[in-house]
């Protein structure tokens, strides 16, 4: 088991930045895909970024590419996601997610998430 802890979510004006970060605890950290998926009022579940174990492979949906950053610090076993150039349709409740593979599109393990507010 993985359990994955989030923070940094807030209020922020459009054009502003915030920094998410998860804390990973239980299985070895470095050998997991480590990334992010957010989810909007009404809307579904999305994925926003993710960054294989070493670093080595990077995906970024296309509407944060650019804006968005994923790093990871193995070392303190935490996965951050810089976000800049923030947009009011960023607005959403943003999750860590782990999986054992590097994937847009299937996680093993997810947070219980972190609201992102953007105002315009």
């Amino acid at each position: 088991q993985v359990q994955l802890v989030e923070s940094g979510g807030g209020l922020v004006q459009a054009g502003g930045s915030l920094r998410l970060s998860c804390a990973a605890s239980g299985r070895p950290f470095s050998v997991y895909a480590m990334g992010w998926l957010r989810q909007a009022p009404g809307k579904e579940r999305e994925f926003v970024s993710m960054q294989h174990w070493d670093g080595s492979h990077t995906a970024y949906a296309a509407s944060v590419r650019g804006r968005f950053t994923i790093s990871r610090d193995n070392a303190k076993n935490t996965v951050y996601l810089q976000m800049n150039s923030l947009k009011p349709e960023d607005t959403a409740v943003y999750y860590c997610a782990a999986s054992a593979l590097f994937s847009t599109t299937s996680y093993d393990y997810l947070g219980q998430g972190t609201q992102v507010t953007v105002s315009s």
